[in-house]
Parts: C-alpha cells; structure tokens; sequence
C-alpha cells in the first residue's frame, strides 16, 4: 500500500522548497517507510533531493541529534517532512546569506501560488465527482441515458479513490460529506461497478487513517462491508468489500472490537469456502493477521471448528490460499494445547495431509514458505518437538 501527499512549502533563505512525501506500509507490516523527496525551485535552476527511510531511521536519526539542540522524534508526518528539508539542504552545503530582492521574491511568491493551486485544483474535482454521485438517478432502467449515468457514476469513484491515496484529500472527503453519500447511495446500489469502487473507495480512505476509520465505524460502515462480503452476488463486491474491512481492523482496536460484535471471523470462514480464489486467499490471509496480531481469540476460533474447517481447505485442489491456511494453523497451536488437541483428531487425516503434502513440494522453490509451515505444524501436532517462530510477524 501506498499514500502520497503534499507537504508545507517553505521559503528557506532564498529559494523555495517543495516536498514530496509517500507513506509505504509492507502488507502484514506495522512499520512504514517514508520517502521524502525535497524539490527545490531557484532562479537559475531546479534540483531534487530524496530521502529514504524507516521509522527506526527516525527514531536514531533525532536520538543522535540531541546533543546538537531542542530537536525532537517527529509525532506526525509533518515532521517527517521538515527532517527532509534539513536532510535535503545539508546535502547541498550552506547558502550564501544575501538579502532577498522584490524581483527574487515575486518569483518565489509565484511558485508557490503554482503548487497551491494543484492542491486546491484537488478539492474542485472531489466536489465535482460528488455531484455526480448525488444526481437523481434516471427512471428508465437499461435506458442509453441510464447506462450514461452508470458510466459517469463509476467514473467519478475511481477518481475519488485515485485522489483519496492523498491522506489530506482523504480526511477533506470525509468533511465535505463524501464518505455519508458513498455509504447512503454507493454501496447498496443496484449495479455492482458501483457497489465494488464504493468499497475501493472506503478502503482508500480508511487505509492508515485513524480520524477516517472511526468516522466510518460510528457509521457503521464495518457491519455493511461484512455483509457485502458474505453475501453479495458479485465476486469483486466481495473481494473489494473485504479489502475495505481489512482496512478497518488491521491495527485498529476500535474496528477489532466492531468486527467481534458482528461475528467478522464466522464471515472470514465462509469467505475460505468460496468458489472465487481471491476470496478465499484474502479470507485466510486476514484471519492469519488478526490472530497473529492478537492470539488471545484463538480460543474464539478454536470455538467454531475453525481448524476442521481449514482442513477441509487444505483438501481442496492446490492454490495460493493454502500457504496462508498452513500458517493459520502454525499459529493456532503454538503455546495453545486446544489448537494441538484439534489438530491430532484422528478424523482429520492431518498427519497423512501433511506428510504427503511435504512430499509434494520438496524441491519447489516457490513453495519454501508453504512446505516450512507443513514442517512445522507436523512437528508440533506430531513428532512431539516444540513449534519454532513461525515468522508470522513479517
């Protein structure tokens, strides 16, 4: 996942600063990687300078400044930025101190009306995309006006959601009542290319957004999303449905605790036993990352039969989903003797699974991690050894 946005422009002694920020999370990852990209606008020339780094960079970063000032780590991007500026600028050496003349600073004054106005430019077309969305709908179903409106209602929720990577457009969508009309028209539309980039759309906006996602929980946005995933007629409503729920509990306490109250993991089960393959691999890699994240509700799943239901998934034709079945079921019997006691039903078959299942896979480099995960698990039901890190916190 990716979030761009524009930082503050700054004028630093006698040229203007433009920063380019982009938040990247590694998918299972609660850490990010900030690249901070520092443009800078003279009057003889333009020049960019990047900085790549992790929130550990940060933290050292200002942890070996300390001596050198009143500095502190950054609470929010906005300092991130303002370490990019200072990064990108030592980088070049000092400037020479000169006063600024009238001519120097009508030039600089005018970069920065130019760049504003991209950001403003943004805000226009998020109103003009939600008045299309707001329209009347036409009365003759199937009609060539009709089919017109369904085109331009589609088009206008993919820009949306192009705009909303940016988290200031994102929380600017939400004031302007944006994500009210997305929920109240979009989602339970008729037609499912309206349905899907509704969901593409709250996703969007939810991802790593914390003011956003508990708008949207106190909107009750969760329970709709898990209904579209668990019974909606399209497969990529559902795909798209359960993307925008992911969005909402992975390292969201409030958005955990919304997804429990509405039996989220008995949805993620019947998502597992789907005829659409995507389905089922985000299914399974969900319950992977919520158990890992928080294994006090092993005992939750443990409850619903959910080690027999993976079995079963294991017993399917072979796909991508049962790397992740595999690791769900490492997780759920380390340090938990229930999840053990499960595994060892003599009804399940999972040893003679499992043993079979390794044999097919020696020598397959694309598999390593599946057959890891077979080893391990076969060892900790099995061979009586204890289960090793499984590397679930990747």
């Amino acid at each position: 996942m990716i979030q761009k946005f524009y930082g503050k422009i700054d004028i630093l002694r006698h040229h203007i600063a433009t920063i380019f920020c982009t938040r990247c999370a590694a998918e299972g990852s609660g850490s990010f990687w900030f690249r901070a990209r520092v443009f800078i606008i003279t009057e003889r020339r333009s020049y960019t300078s990047t900085l790549l780094l992790d929130t550990q960079d940060i933290h050292h970063y200002y942890k070996m400044a300390e001596g050198r000032g009143n500095r502190r780590q950054p609470r929010n991007l906005q300092g991130v930025l303002q370490m990019a500026v200072e990064a990108g600028l030592a980088s070049d050496g000092p400037a020479p101190i000169e006063p600024m003349t009238q001519e120097r600073m009508e030039f600089l004054r005018g970069a920065l009306a130019d760049v504003c106005k991209g950001q403003m430019d943004e805000v226009e077309q998020m109103k003009r995309c939600l008045e299309v969305l707001g329209r009347d709908e036409c009365k003759e179903r199937g009609s060539e006006k009709d089919v017109e409106e369904e085109d331009e209602r589609e088009e206008a929720l993919e820009v949306l959601s192009e705009l909303c990577e940016n988290l200031d457009n994102a929380r600017d969508l939400m004031k302007l009542g944006g994500l009210d009309l997305c929920m109240a028209q979009c989602l339970c539309h008729s037609e499912a290319g309206i349905r899907w980039r509704a969901a593409q759309l709250i996703a969007s906006c939810a991802q790593n957004m914390p003011e956003v996602q508990c708008y949207l929980l106190n909107q009750g946005a969760l329970l709709s999303l898990l209904q579209l995933t668990d019974h909606d007629t399209n497969s990529t409503v559902r795909v798209k449905a359960l993307y925008a729920v992911s969005c909402l509990v992975r390292e969201q306490e409030a958005g955990l605790q919304d997804f429990l109250k509405h039996d989220g993991f008995s949805v993620l089960m019947r998502g597992m036993q789907s005829d659409s393959e995507k389905l089922r691999t985000k299914s399974a890699f969900l319950l992977l990352n919520l158990l890992t994240s928080h294994p006090e509700h092993k005992d939750t799943v443990l409850s619903m039969g959910m080690v027999q239901q993976l079995v079963a998934v294991l017993r399917s034709p072979h796909s991508s989903v049962h790397e992740h079945v595999l690791g769900t079921l490492c997780c759920l019997v380390e340090d938990c003797p229930r999840g053990v006691s499960d595994c060892r039903d003599p009804s399940l078959g999972l040893e003679e699974l499992l043993n079979q299942r390794v044999q097919d896979l020696k020598g397959r480099e694309e598999s390593l991690e599946e057959l890891e995960f077979c080893q391990r698990l076969r060892a900790a039901c099995f061979q009586g050894k204890p289960l090793e890190d499984n590397g679930m916190d990747r």
